[in-house]
């Protein structure tokens, strides 16, 4: 199994992009209402109305970036002639990528436009010429205690939405080769993959910046804002370099790898199967299901089983190695139920053997159990 690569700062802040040989990957299962629809459906057609819209919105433009050598990241589409913007320390020393969009597409993406100083780059990817991009911000700041969106594949799960807020501005530090000045300091929780990828206004949906680092063990991340790098970027979309800078990796004592192991990667997919299901995405959901448990439970069935149920709540979660790629997750959940109209609380002791299949990481069976159901049943809300 390949593992993620962190570039940290004094062995705490890393690049957000899961690095040479990463984990495997997981497609995102296409919805059956979106077939027919262009590749990337446009993101700005009607005024966003809620969280919901927004969201959905804007996955539709940010994509996955593989390098040949495994090195996973993100990107987003930035103007109509097919361009993306990234990280340039997940396109560093590449000048072709494959690009996986949010309905599962590949396709081949090319370098245009990388520095050597900021850690920002532009990919132009023919496919998706003409597609109208996401919104960018580009005369204001985003200032303390706006409420963003982090959109990105961490660990590989690919259009992984995490909200929060901007925590803090003008952060400044350098993880060579790159120097990062006048950041966002946000709380939107974020990991290896998530590189690259837009950092969103919660109201509005206008890209605000690039996520581009973290600190390990924490919820702390740093995100470019985008005002600082679109004219750099629309002059290589403008002016296509002829030939990309030599890439020089930072010094030995900036790098610290760190090998992520099967338990790690399987209590994060558990833990992303329940925020998937309370955000009410049950085709992303069932998409991590291994291919046995599809062939004795249909999308219809799966998707109706938990129609009744909001808020689930992972109170206590243990995982054991099987081997090197499998693993047995057990967790308690807390989860509220809705019985004759009323929301009752329940509590479930679950268990997931987690694996690979076609190097895909897969949640291959699951079985739980009630433990404690609420008697006293809560107030109706209104509908």
């Amino acid at each position: 199994m390949k593992k993620g690569t962190w570039i940290s700062l004094i062995a705490s802040v890393a690049v957000l992009c899961a690095g040479a040989g990463t984990a495997a990957y997981i497609h995102a299962e296409v919805p059956k209402h979106l077939s027919g629809l262009p590749l990337l459906a446009d993101a700005n057609a009607g005024a966003p109305k809620s969280l919901k819209d927004i969201i959905y919105a804007t996955q539709k433009l940010v994509v996955m970036i593989e390098t040949k050598d495994g090195t996973q990241g993100s990107g987003f589409v930035y103007n109509d002639k097919g361009d993306l913007i990234t990280n340039a320390h997940v396109v560093a020393g590449e000048s072709k990528v494959t690009v996986k969009t949010a309905d599962a597409k590949e396709l081949e993406g090319d370098v245009i436009g990388i520095s050597t100083e900021t850690d920002v780059a532009v990919v132009r990817v023919a496919g998706l010429a003409g597609v109208e991009p996401l919104a960018m911000v580009r005369k204001e700041k985003a200032e303390i205690g706006d409420e963003v969106i982090a959109i990105g594949s961490p660990l590989g799960f690919q259009n992984t939405v995490t909200t929060g807020m901007v925590s803090g501005v003008g952060r400044s530090f350098e993880i060579k080769p790159y120097t990062y000045k006048d950041l966002y300091q946000i709380s939107a929780p974020i990991a290896p993959g998530n590189s690259g990828g837009p950092l969103v206004d919660k109201k509005t949906g206008e890209v605000l910046g690039i996520n581009s680092a973290g600190i390990e063990q924490s919820s702390i991340g740093f995100s470019i804002p985008i005002v600082n790098v679109l004219d750099i970027a629309e002059a290589w979309s403008e002016h296509p370099m002829k030939t990309l800078p030599e890439w020089k990796p930072g010094e030995e004592d900036s790098a610290v790898k760190q090998d992520a192991s099967i338990t790690e990667y399987a209590e994060y997919l558990v833990t992303h199967f329940y925020d998937s299901l309370n955000n009410a995405d049950y085709v992303y959901a069932y998409s991590l299901l291994g291919g046995n448990w599809k062939l004795g439970t249909s999308y219809e069935v799966f998707r109706q089983g938990y129609m009744m149920t909001r808020n689930v709540v992972i109170d206590n979660i243990h995982v054991t190695k099987e081997s090197d790629d499998e693993a047995i997750v057990t967790a308690i959940i807390s989860v509220d139920e809705r019985v004759d109209g009323e929301y009752r609380l329940s509590k479930y002791q679950v268990t997931y053997d987690v694996g690979y299949e076609n190097d895909q990481l897969k949640l291959i069976s699951g079985k739980g159990k009630v433990i404690k159901q609420e008697e006293e049943k809560q107030e109706k809300k209104p509908e």
